[in-house]
């Protein structure tokens, strides 16, 4: 095996805790508030049992699934964060240990490498959009991800804008100047394979979001681009209809929790949805998204894509999901994990775990293809589902006793 190589996510995780500095990896745990969601997301995952069976075992398995037009070798896909500081390749490194595992990505609006670059290492890629700035700015930036070739657009709804951690929460400079050195120098000389890394790479980390660049402009700070997001009023149903109307390409809409927005998102014709609750960086006390799945898929999971993001850490997990009614899921902290780690490496062996995890879980069950899962597969305790956003089941009212 190459060098760096680890065996499970949460090694990656405990590498990555030991390279990074302390401010960008607690930037990626993020979360909010009390992070009761942050910790559901993972924790709902081992409330689900599987049922095995020991023989007639199929002796090979098909892992692979189509999505949104896009034929993958795994149901397990990149989900778009920013990943600003984690490595110099950035989302370029993760782009191409996609392509190389047979995979799609989605790519951040905030992301550290612009939409041309990362659709050149990998074609698979879905531009995220988020509700920023005028319908103008939005159209423009859609403009762009259509001209360089994604392969969708993904869009983000699921942020409130929460703020505050128990924890604490990291300071992020505006810029990497003198000052910003000389403040984070105790905590880079702690980790001196991550600032080595830099250092070879001949830059500092950027701290741009080159994606919300308008054309004709330079890219704008990450901040600059943050409160240009906070500033602008929130999307309205009509508004979605406005951006569906202006794209024609698949369109999804992330951070969807309830049955009665499933169904919206259906009417304003999205292709697709991602069941997902920001990885508990939204409303925190919000169900684990894995929670919310099985509700949402029995409403509209035969007339859009149904996607899940959020706590995915095994191949079984993925598993537990697709039988749940996803076609695949979305993983963000998992891959990021595996970039600190190793680069691109870390990434492909982040997938390489996943994949392996499904192929096991199939074996065991008795599958022989992804396309074969259901809810019989697994031992979901009664509690387990919410159903948000759903009229509940109808009531049973006894008859009154006839008087003798």
């Amino acid at each position: 095996m190459a060098s760096g190589w680890f065996e499970t996510v949460a090694e990656a995780q405990r590498r990555a805790k030991k390279r990074l500095p302390r401010s960008v990896y607690m930037a990626l745990v993020a979360g909010s508030e009390r992070g009761a969601t942050l910790e559901d997301n993972v924790d709902a995952f081992r409330e689900l049992g599987v049922a095995p069976h020991v023989a007639g075992l199929s002796a090979q398995r098909d892992l692979t699934t189509r999505v949104l037009g896009q034929d993958l070798a795994l149901p397990v896909l990149i989900s778009p964060t920013g990943v600003q500081a984690v490595h110099p390749d950035g989302e370029v490194a993760v782009a191409r240990a996609a392509a190389a595992r047979g995979t799609a990505m989605g790519l951040s609006s905030f992301a550290s490498k612009p939409v041309e670059e990362v659709l050149a290492a990998n074609p698979a890629t879905f531009f995220q959009l988020y509700w920023s700035g005028s319908r103008e700015q939005i159209l423009a930036r859609v403009k762009r991800a259509r001209a360089a070739g994604a392969a969708g657009v993904i869009v983000t709804l699921d942020w409130s804008f929460s703020q505050g951690r128990d924890w604490g929460s990291p300071h992020i400079p505006e810029q990497i100047d003198l000052r910003t050195m000389v403040r984070f120098a105790p905590e880079t000389v702690l980790r001196p394979r991550w600032a080595l890394g830099w250092l070879r790479s001949g830059s500092l980390p950027d701290l741009t979001a080159p994606n919300m660049a308008l054309p004709g402009e330079p890219a704008p700070g990450f901040f600059a681009a943050y409160y240009e997001w906070m500033q602008t009023p929130l999307p309205s149903w009509e508004d979605l209809r406005w951006l569906r109307a202006q794209y024609e390409g698949p369109l999804v809409l992330k951070g969807v929790m309830r049955v009665d927005d499933a169904l919206r998102a259906v009417d304003t014709g999205f292709d697709g949805i991602s069941v997902s609750n920001h990885g508990g960086n939204n409303l925190d006390g919000t169900p684990a998204s894995i929670r919310a799945l099985p509700a949402v898929a029995e409403a509209v999971g035969g007339q859009v894509e149904v996607l899940l993001d959020g706590g995915v850490r095994r191949g079984s997990d993925v598993v537990k999901a697709v039988a749940l009614g996803a076609k695949a899921v979305l993983i963000g902290r998992a891959y990021l994990w595996g970039l600190a780690a190793n680069g691109q490496a870390g990434v492909e062996n982040v997938l390489d775990i996943l994949r392996s995890g499904i192929d096991s879980a199939l074996l065991g069950l008795g599958r022989s293809s992804v396309r074969e899962l259901s809810p019989e597969d697994l031992l979901v305790p009664g509690t387990f589902a919410r159903r948000l956003g759903a009229p509940s089941a109808p009531r049973t009212v006894e008859p009154a006793p006839v008087p003798v």
